[in-house]
């Protein structure tokens, strides 16, 4: 199987893959941290990325790479003194590191993500031991430019126990000049002792600003006003993709469309969305549908906390109906509640297979119940 045809699980689908991007938009605090390290010359050998999925861990982790691979350690004097020290993370993309990694042919560089089982030809749900053993090889090899490494690992979280072990005895006995950059979603998930040898780089989520102008970047076509999709996307970039290809601002306003007539419910309304979401090969959908369900159960619970809906609607109307159906706290609690029970019913039928279409219609009817 060639590179191009391998599975990549790092690629969120519609999107250009982290190390195709140029730029790391909204992570300034970030990438200060990492060069106020390098330019220190005391850079840490591991480094961990966190941060909500689809921020840009990942683009900042290739970023760094690109930069440690293409940047010399020291400036050395020229003609006019010694050159101040580098400012930004930013590689000309026409850089001779630049193209091979975007060839996917740099040699300084390792990249450790889940893999093909050649059993049984599926791409595994976690990266296995001989995964992260297979550095063993890069490592023995002679470094290249300098003698510069970096390992990307994509996500960290993905590890079996195995796996981590093996990574744990690489951090406990770094190699000289390597550098470990650790993606990680959960990193409550990762061995304490993993995170304990890691300098943390948390990652905020963006603001409606730097997300416009990252999917600008991703050359995604967006709505003119792309506040409701930062709010639905909660900052980030592959969350927005995802309702982007998946038409989730439409499902979310027809959520609260159908939710706009409770306690009264539209029934053929709700079975229109139910058989929508749960037609075959829908998968996907059936998923965003209850995850932007979830999101307005917390939208309604929030609003019934704080007094008031929030400042930006996610779709029209929206505001109107939370502020009516939860007033006050103890409404606010009312659905707290429901959104925790509706989660393990959900969790529970999933695990089971039950019919989508009367899970959906089930979801509803729970939620017309609080209503009233």
């Amino acid at each position: 199987m060639s590179d191009t045809d391998t599975p990549e699980p790092d690629r969120i689908e519609g999107a250009p893959h982290p190390r195709e991007t140029a730029r790391v938009i909204g992570q300034d605090a970030a990438q200060a941290a990492f060069l106020d390290s390098f330019n220190s010359g005391r850079l840490h050998h591991g480094w961990l990325l966190t941060g909500p999925r689809g921020v840009g861990k990942a683009t900042l982790a290739w970023a760094i790479a690109r930069f440690l691979l293409a940047t010399p350690d020291t400036q050395e004097d020229g003609l006019f003194g010694a050159a101040p020290p580098p400012a930004s993370l930013d590689v000309d993309p026409e850089h001779p590191v630049a193209r091979r990694i975007l060839a996917r042919s740099e040699p300084g560089l390792f990249h450790i993500t889940r893999t093909v089982n050649e059993k049984t030809k599926r791409l595994r749900d976690q990266i296995v031991a001989d995964d992260v053993r297979s550095l063993n090889r890069f490592m023995s090899l002679s470094a290249a430019d300098g003698g510069r490494r970096v390992v990307i690992i994509d996500s960290a979280d993905e590890m079996n126990t195995q796996a981590a072990n093996a990574l744990l005895k690489m951090l406990e006995e770094p190699p000289a000049r390597t550098t470990l950059l650790l993606v990680s979603h959960q990193p409550s998930r990762l061995l304490p002792t993993i995170r304990s040898r890691c300098r943390e780089l948390r990652l905020g989520t963006l603001t409606p600003a730097d997300m416009a102008t990252a999917l600008s970047q991703a050359g995604i076509d967006t709505p003119g006003d792309t506040s409701a999709l930062a709010e639905l996307g909660a900052g980030s970039v592959g969350e927005a993709v995802r309702l982007i290809n998946l038409d989730g601002m439409k499902i979310y306003a027809e959520l609260v469309a159908l939710y706009d007539t409770l306690p009264r419910l539209d029934r053929q309304r709700a079975l229109k969305l139910a058989e929508a979401a749960a037609a075959r090969g829908a998968e996907a959908r059936l998923d965003l549908l209850f995850h932007l369900n979830d999101l307005l159960l917390t939208r309604l619970a929030r609003t019934g906390a704080m007094g008031h809906p929030p400042a930006t609607e996610a779709a029209p109307g929206e505001a109107a109906l939370l502020s009516r159906l939860a007033p006050g706290p103890r409404q606010g609690r009312a659905w707290a509640e429901l959104a925790q029970t509706i989660s393990a019913r959900i969790g529970h039928a999933r695990a089971v297979n039950l019919d989508p279409v009367a899970l959906v219609l089930d979801t509803v009817f729970k939620i017309q119940q609080t209503a009233a």
